[in-house]
């Protein structure tokens, strides 16, 4: 998924909420009285949807997420635990996995929640029309991609009665996959594999999601939302699990400004934010004891080159840019500790690829030297005094890539004197717009693993990806070693085709890796019940105080 783009924000901190209405869909707030356990989040930017299809933004998903739950789930510490599924087999061909689905699961108006909401949902995250940035993740299952370009009128693709999912009955549903995928448990924890009310969208269309109408089968339900505001819900009775939930709301801010966030703090009226600036950890360390959480991640920092336009169509281009940059001296001086540099895209701890990982090519070449060719590529690509090169970079507003920038721009510019960077602060929801649009020539991003197997992060480069192939890298060798490991059974086999397909890539260098980052929260240390994991996916289920605990048993 698109990377959190780690920003804070002024906070409405409050625990008493009044009857309020607007935003996406208003709601009449929640009632209650200064007693009500409240659990105050701070997420890193503004929401624009809390529909599962059409989300493709982390920080939202910390909402919806605690609302709806798949047919597998994440537990406190990471690890993949039964969701709605309680139990599964796939047969000997690897490719048909059959769930059972607990019987006690409803939707929060009293509705059951059947295989056929699944099938429903699978169905219409590939609708062409509902056109989700997340489609090509679930392309494994059978004849999704072929869905999601059906057109009735001219008879291309397939009708979505086609997709290669069907309920049995009322509670058993039967995926049958294109290719074998270990990860598959892990992937149906995220959330574009949850299920959605039927009966509600076809009522109300998009503003199913709104608080007068969303249905959700999670512990917590929507009850307010407007943008620049906050987000509240509260605990779902109806939730299978109820009883163990401590918290009887939540309130999620959208943040923007860290000065604020920890005046905040300091005051007690926070709980969690899902970002600090890395480089002051040991002074917020000492201003707020046990607060600032970090943990190795399996999220990499890359900066994508629009390959489909010029200057950077041409790999001469591109690699001289990626040379320059110096990420030991950003890691070292100007990131969060615990950085590492990155010159391949898959992260260290990812799973399912116990291979020697692949490298760029000139990853030991001191820096001097890499200046040296770095020029020589330009001037091969005719550019030199009489034709300077000029280039734009645009980066998120959010973390510290705001530091980063000018260091990127005078590495660019130590090239020669003929070659011009100039950078642009962007708000960072704004930079994913950008980036999906392809309206961009260089520009920060990053990703966090939806799930641990390499193809979570080389398919972000397969021509048939669409919206989150930024550069329209688009190279059919690459995308045919992909399909051959993705075919594969042999794990060591399609491990060394992944690391085949990872070396050729890295070479033309339709992006250029940057880091491999950590995870950054800020929790209220006396909360019990949060796990550090590599996803960095901390749902509020999990989440108590001491005092609460009794209660809650």
């Amino acid at each position: 998924m698109a990377l959190r783009p780690f920003l804070a924000a002024g906070i409405f901190a409050t625990t008493t909420l009044v009857s309020a209405c607007g935003g996406p869909g208003g709601g009449t707030g929640a009632s209650g009285g200064d007693d009500v356990p409240t659990l105050r989040r701070g997420i890193s930017a503004k929401v624009d949807t809390l529909d599962p299809h059409r989300s493709s933004a982390a920080w939202e998903n910390i909402v919806i997420g605690d609302m709806i739950i798949g047919l597998m789930q994440t537990a406190a510490d990471g690890t993949v635990i039964p969701g709605v599924a309680e139990s599964w087999e796939v047969d000997d061909s690897g490719l048909v996995w059959t769930f059972r689905l607990r019987q006690d699961a409803v939707w929060s108006d009293g509705v059951p929640l059947t295989a056929n909401d699944f099938v429903f949902a699978l169905r219409r995250i590939q609708d062409p029309n509902l056109a989700s940035q997340y489609a090509s993740l679930l392309y494994l299952i059978k004849n999704a991609e072929a869905v999601n370009n059906f057109d009735p009128d001219t008879g291309a693709g397939l009708p979505p009665e086609e997709l290669g999912v069907r309920a049995l009955n009322d509670h058993t549903l039967e995926i049958t996959l294109n290719e074998p995928a270990p990860y598959l448990l892990e992937l149906l924890t995220h959330y574009t594999t949850y299920p959605v009310p039927q009966h509600a969208v076809e009522a109300h269309g998009e503003a199913w999601v709104y608080p007068d109408n969303i249905v959700v089968n999670g512990p917590y339900k929507l009850v307010y939302w407007r943008t620049g505001d906050q987000i509240v819900t509260e605990k779902n009775p109806l939730f299978w699990d109820s009883e163990s939930v401590c918290f009887e709301r939540v309130t999620y801010f959208e943040l923007e400004d860290a000065t604020a966030v920890e005046r905040r703090i300091e005051a007690g009226e926070l709980d969690i934010n899902n970002a600090f600036d890395g480089t002051r950890k040991a002074e917020l360390e000492a201003r707020f004891p046990g607060w600032p959480r970090t943990s190795p991640g399996v999220l990499t920092t890359y900066w994508s080159f629009n390959s489909s336009s010029s200057p950077m169509n041409d790999p001469r281009v591109r690699k001289a840019l990626a040379m320059a940059l110096d990420r030991e001296y950003m890691v070292e001086k100007v990131l969060t500790p615990g950085y590492v540099p990155a010159y391949s895209f898959v992260p260290p701890k990812i799973g399912n690829y116990d291979v020697e990982r692949p490298v760029v090519s000139w990853s030991t070449l001191p820096r001097d030297q890499r200046l040296i060719e770095a020029k020589a590529l330009l001037e091969a690509a005719g550019y030199g005094p009489e034709n300077p090169l000029t280039f734009e970079y645009i980066f998120r507003s959010t973390d510290d890539n705001p530091k980063v920038a000018p260091v990127a721009q005078s590495n660019w510019n130590d090239i020669a004197p003929w070659v011009n960077a100039q950078i642009l602060r962007q708000d960072t929801k704004v930079l994913y717009a950008r980036l999906r649009q392809s309206d961009f020539e260089v520009s920060d991003g990053a990703w966090i693993a939806d799930f641990s197997d390499p193809i979570n992060f080389l398919y972000l480069l397969d021509s048939r990806t669409g919206q989150q192939n930024y550069g329209n890298y688009d190279n059919p060798e690459y995308d045919a070693l992909l399909s051959a490991a993705s075919l594969e059974f042999d794990l060591e086999t399609r491990a060394q085709t992944f690391a085949e397909a990872e070396a050729l890539m890295l070479e033309e260098t339709p992006i250029t890796p940057m880091w491999f980052a950590v995870t950054k929260n800020m929790v209220d240390p006396t909360l019990e019940g949060w796990g550090e994991n590599p996803k960095d996916i901390h749902r509020s289920r999990w989440l108590c105080r001491p005092e609460l605990r009794g209660a809650s048993d």
